[in-house]
């Protein structure tokens, strides 16, 4: 699992897990629209298939999206076969509506064993956790919260964990709003996890 990259640029990969939503993700491009700024969307299937224009909006904005597996499910108390299908079906609907095949993938709930990420090098993927995991927004501890804990893992090459789907999620988008400022003033580049990737010191 990779939670941060070994970079002398100032980059940071901002992602966003369980989307897309049509009220929050559309909201999370518009902030990043405002800084010039990329990020990458950890998509759910299922949802995928309900909101087709939001994921094609994100692609037509130059963002990326990573397999989320389908239906979200603990990877690890599933059958092999079933694991398979969780990748293979949204890596299937990602190509289906961008045109391209995902390089990246988080599981749910962070929760794997060896067999997942051996399961995600198959497809093809770079298996991608994050450092800011004590930042909990999807628990709705409030923006001062998740604007504190995520500060405090900013360096060069950090990947930063937050959520545009499930529930209420307008404590992550004030908390990104001012995050995303922040780090703009002091100089940081958003990228995508891909282009966070291929700026490592020894990425092959």
């Amino acid at each position: 699992m990779i939670d941060s990259v070994n970079t002398s640029q100032k980059m940071v990969a901002i992602t966003f897990d369980d989307g897309p939503n049509p009220l929050y993700t559309k909201q999370v491009l518009d902030i990043f629209q405002e800084v010039s700024g990329k990020a990458t969307f950890y998509m759910i299937g299922e949802q995928m298939d309900k909101h087709p224009d939001v994921v094609k909006m994100v692609v037509s904005q130059g963002h990326e999206i990573g397999n989320h597996t389908f239906t979200h499910p603990m990877l690890t108390k599933l059958s092999s076969e079933d694991c398979f299908k969780e990748f293979e079906q949204t890596d299937l609907l990602i190509q289906e509506l961008t045109g391209s095949r995902p390089t990246t993938f988080r599981p749910p709930y962070i929760n794997y064993n060896n067999e997942t990420l051996e399961m995600a090098e198959k497809f093809g993927y770079h298996s991608i956790g994050a450092l800011n995991m004590d930042a909990l927004d999807w628990e709705q501890p409030g923006v001062d919260h998740i604007l504190l804990k995520s500060r405090n893992h900013v360096s060069n090459g950090s990947i930063l964990l937050f959520h545009d789907g499930f529930g209420d999620r307008s404590q992550t988008i004030e908390a990104v709003r001012a995050l995303v400022f922040e780090l703009k003033e002091q100089g940081y580049q958003l990228v995508t996890v891909s282009e966070l990737l291929m700026a490592q010191s020894n990425f092959r």
